[in-house]
């Protein structure tokens, strides 16, 4: 049978991705990993030290692909700053509406390391989380806001809040009101719409 032309250790951090995103990182093994990879425990662990290892690049292959995809869906709003940024969370509704979406990874994968605050995987979601909260910052100032970061940090803020409202709630309607309230936000602060 021919093997595609993933690498084994991509194949490996695909498997993760899919069982650690859908169960968490504490109800997977790496025997579950390994077999939906199609590769030993001893392969496995030939290209991940330990499963702390697998675990952070789990989140660091997450980290870009998100980052883009909100750069995406800014960019593509119409309307002005209040419009785009409330674009973000519609987008964020609509994907929380499918069936397999189960939150944001990185918010998902600290609570269960809550108590190992040093984790390295702790640590990536720290810097994707800031990275975020960096861009968002850019973006704003880029439509002329005054206040930028404060205003970018208001608005992870809601979104953050957002995400565990629906982890709580698993209704999407509180994602549409945290975006609501996020353009209003920067309705009140720039004075346009």
């Amino acid at each position: 049978m021919p093997r595609d032309s993933k690498s084994t250790r991509d194949r490996i951090l695909d498997a993760a991705n899919r069982l650690f995103y859908a169960e968490g990182i504490r109800a997977v093994s790496v025997d579950a990993i390994a077999e939906k990879a199609g590769v030993t425990k001893r392969t496995l662990y030939y290209h991940f030290k330990s499963k702390d290892e697998l675990i952070t690049a789990y989140l660091e292959s997450r980290d870009q692909p998100n980052l883009k995809l909100f750069a995406k869906w800014f960019e593509e709003a119409e309307g002005g700053l209040a419009a785009k940024i409330e674009a973000l969370f519609r987008n964020l509704a609509k994907s929380a509406r499918h069936p397999r979406w189960k939150g944001c990874g990185f918010l998902r994968t600290a609570a269960e390391l809550a108590n190992m605050p040093g984790h390295p995987a702790v640590q990536v979601g720290a810097a994707h989380k800031h990275r975020f909260e960096v861009w968002l910052a850019e973006a704003i100032a880029a439509e002329s806001a005054d206040n930028a970061a404060q205003l970018a940090r208001h608005i992870v803020l809601l979104m953050d809040g957002a995400f565990s409202t629906m982890l709580i709630h698993r209704d999407p309607a509180y994602v549409e009101a945290a975006g609501d309230a996020a353009a209003a936000l920067v309705r009140a602060q720039t004075g346009r719409r």
